[in-house]
Parts: structure tokens; sequence; C-alpha cells
């Protein structure tokens, strides 16, 4: 019998380790699992991905990919002459208030949106503390944010936004509190001002 040409299997079985994940947290994550949810062989999965932690960095990276496509895509960067926009002062004034109030609404989608695709992402970045494979895609994540915000203000103050939406998101994640738009359009604009400090 001829094998079957399956070009979007390696897709399938990455898609399939997201839905264990989001379904069964980390402990549900095997390749038999994933082979079962894929409807593939589970020699498929281990052909393609040799251990779970190389299932799980590609998982990761899909994560990346999706959290820097919504950053693209949210209206944040339409402008691409960005180049030289920290040097005035960091964005202060208008134009910093401005980035705080783009990055309180993006947050407030996101949390308007289906929580459990957020939850997934951060259960896959938070997965990096036990398993070191994941570390370096999870700082991906990170730097891809840093580059895209640093656009619009210097890299020391797109890195403090960075750290305190990621904040802001795990204490509403971990607390299953809600988002609080006004209060974190306070503490964005508090770090554009200050340019990072």
């Amino acid at each position: 019998m001829a094998r079957r040409y399956d070009p979007e299997r390696r897709t399938r079985i990455i898609d399939a380790a997201l839905a264990v994940i989001a379904a069964d947290g980390m402990a549900g994550l095997s390749h038999r699992t994933v082979a079962a949810r894929a409807d593939v062989p589970l020699g498929s999965t281990t052909y393609h991905f040799a251990s779970l932690d190389e299932l799980l960095v590609a998982a990761l990276r899909r994560c990346n990919e999706n959290f820097v496509q919504a950053l693209r895509s949210s209206g944040l960067f339409a402008e691409e002459g960005g180049a030289g926009r920290g040097e005035e002062g960091a964005g202060q004034g208008a134009a910093g208030a401005g980035l705080a109030e783009e990055l309180t609404r993006l947050l407030d989608r996101w949390f308007a949106g289906e929580r459990g695709a957020i939850e997934l992402e951060y259960e896959l970045y938070l997965a990096a503390l036990r398993r070191p494979a994941l570390r370096p895609v999870a700082a991906e994540w990170t730097e891809e944010a840093v580059a895209l915000l640093s656009r619009r203000t210097d890299p020391q103050t797109a890195r403090a936004l960075v750290a305190l939406m990621d904040g802001v998101c795990l204490q509403v994640l971990l607390t299953g509190g809600t988002f609080d738009a006004p209060y974190t359009r306070v503490m964005l604009e508090r770090i554009v001002a200050g340019g990072g400090v």
C-alpha cells in the first residue's frame, strides 16, 4: 500500500498538541494523546517530533507567532517610520498617552475574547520554568514584543511595557479577576512618561 502524502500532518500535530494542552493541561500531553487528537498514527508524532520537548517548542513557537500577528494587526504599528520616535523624551506627552491607550485597548480586546487562548499561551510560556528546551522560545516572545514596541518608543521603555503587560495578564489569569483597563492605562502611561524607569 502506498503511503498517503499528507503535507499538513506536522501542522495538524501541533494543532492537536495545543488542543490537548487547552483541554487537559500539560499533564495530559503525550505522543499518544496528540496522535489520537490529530487522527494520525502514533508513529507520525514521533517522526515529526522525537520528544515532547520538540513538540512543545513547536507549539510555543506557534503561540508566539499568533501573539506577534495580533500585535502587528492591532494598528499600533501602522506607521512604519518609527525609527527615532524614542529620541524625544521616550514618547512623553500626547504620543506617550496615546501608546498607553492603544496598549490598554489591545489588552482589553484580548480579555474580551476567548480567555482559554490566553491561558494556553501562558501555560506554554510558563512551562519553560521546568523545561529548559522552551526557554529560548519563551525569550523570543519577549524579544519580538520589545522589537515591535521599540518602533513606538525606546527599547528600555518597550521592555518595561512588555513586563507590565505580562504581569497584568498573569495577575488576571491567576486570580480569575477581570481586566482593569483604567488602572492598566495609568500604569502604562507612567512607564512611558518615565522612559522605562
